[in-house]
């Protein structure tokens, strides 16, 4: 090569959607961010923007397929001088959701990795059909370059068995994978370190609780760098209430659902992943909204935001427990980093662990990662601003660098 690749592409597909972020690992640059939605639809819409200057743009009308939108975001790159065709381009990542106990680490696509990413579609349904289609399309655009794995659920791999393990028969679960997997696994892997390195300590040294609070919301306890256990399961579904799923709940509810009311299994998902968490309880899983109401004296919103919290303390204290030792809370994710209602209420009451809110540096609104605790405080509460692009595109990158720069 005549120049040294130093560029990631990263790729996140859903099922209709592609958000994808290009950068310049040399000082982790974004070079250009975009989204393509409704994909499949006659009002598809891609949206990009280039940030080493220009301005965004966008184009609405159908996008057939995933093909058809990669092929899109090609073009728009092309536009602004940065195509998939440049000698720059070291590697393109993906967001893979599930990737089993096998996957502790990102990985290299091959027609192997692949296959097992298919095996795992029962245990993730609704995300690793389309992480593979997303994969499969940049492949046929670029089958020269290194395509990377980076799975939600690598962080996770390190809980040990007992946080793992459902207490269900070993025979039964050992051949239907079902155990604890977690997922967030970047965004829990990048705010634990940037928490550690907030205190100005290795990650190595400190034990964080840290709470990706987002539509989608989980928690996780992080010993020395290493998950020991995490909110969200076999599925997304376990843990936290969350913007339409309702986190815990007692799995005989299940049973009581087909029984009394008739309903199906697949009725019974779609209750519990898109009818439940605060727009059941509400009718609204936008917090700014519920915070306006709650505000307003509603008291059907009040009492969505007060479940919500009281989910909340219950896993800060669980995993308080677990940890031993705590040297930080951290907030992250849309909820986390905006709303501080949620922080100071989560943390209320408190005090006796170390753990305290100071009411300004609450306040305070701001894109850098913050400590939020009175000066002194025995345990550190930051807000801390995720950014799984970034931690996509440094574990590709560092997988790659020497392969691609020989």
């Amino acid at each position: 090569m005549t120049r040294t690749a130093t560029r990631v592409l990263v790729l996140n597909s859903g099922s209709s959607s592609v958000k994808y972020q290009l950068l310049d690992m040399r000082d982790s640059t974004r070079l250009a961010v975009g989204l393509v939605e409704r994909i499949g639809e006659s009002t598809s819409r891609l949206v990009h923007t280039p940030l080493a200057g220009g301005e965004k743009r966008e184009r609405t009308g159908a996008i057939a397929d995933h093909s058809a939108a990669l092929k899109a975001v090609a073009d728009e790159l092309a536009h602004d001088g940065l195509g998939l065709d440049s000698p720059e381009l070291a590697a393109i990542g993906h967001r893979v959701v599930h990737g089993g106990l096998r996957f502790t680490e990102p990985t290299v696509i091959t027609d192997e990795v692949m296959a097992e990413i298919g095996r795992l579609v029962p245990v993730a349904p609704l995300h690793n059909p389309a992480n593979i289609t997303g994969i499969r399309t940049a492949q046929a655009l670029r089958p020269d370059l290194p395509q990377v794995a980076v799975f939600d659920t690598a962080f996770h791999t390190t809980m040990p068995e007992p946080a793992a393990r459902y207490a269900i028969d070993v025979e039964t679960a050992d051949a239907h994978r079902i155990r604890r997997y977690g997922f967030h696994g970047t965004s829990h892997a990048y705010v634990s370190r940037a928490t550690a390195a907030l205190l100005g300590k290795d990650p190595s040294e400190v034990n964080v609780i840290v709470l990706h609070l987002g539509n989608g919301a989980s928690a996780s306890a992080v010993a020395g760098g290493r998950c020991v256990d995490t909110s969200m399961g076999l599925t997304p579904l376990e843990g936290l209430v969350m913007g339409t799923r309702s986190g815990d709940i007692d799995p005989a509810v299940t049973f009581h659902l087909m029984r009394v009311a008739g309903m199906s299994a697949d009725e019974i998902d779609v209750l519990l992943n898109k009818k439940s968490g605060l727009v059941g309880l509400c009718g609204d899983n936008d917090m700014r909204e519920i915070r306006r109401r709650v505000d307003a004296g509603d008291e059907r919103a009040k009492l969505a935001f007060d479940i919500y919290v009281h989910r909340l303390k219950k896993y800060i204290g669980a995993y308080y427990a677990v940890l031993g030792r705590v040297d930080a809370v951290a907030f992250t994710a849309g909820v986390g980093e905006n709303a501080a209602p949620v922080r100071e209420a989560a943390i209320a009451g408190l005090e006796q662990l170390g753990l305290a809110v100071d009411a300004g540096l609450n306040a305070v609104r701001s894109d850098e990662a913050r400590l939020i605790s009175p000066h002194g405080a025995r345990v550190a509460v930051a807000v801390v601003p995720t950014d799984e692009e970034l931690e996509i595109a440094r574990q590709t990158f560092e997988l790659v660098r020497e392969r691609v720069n020989a």
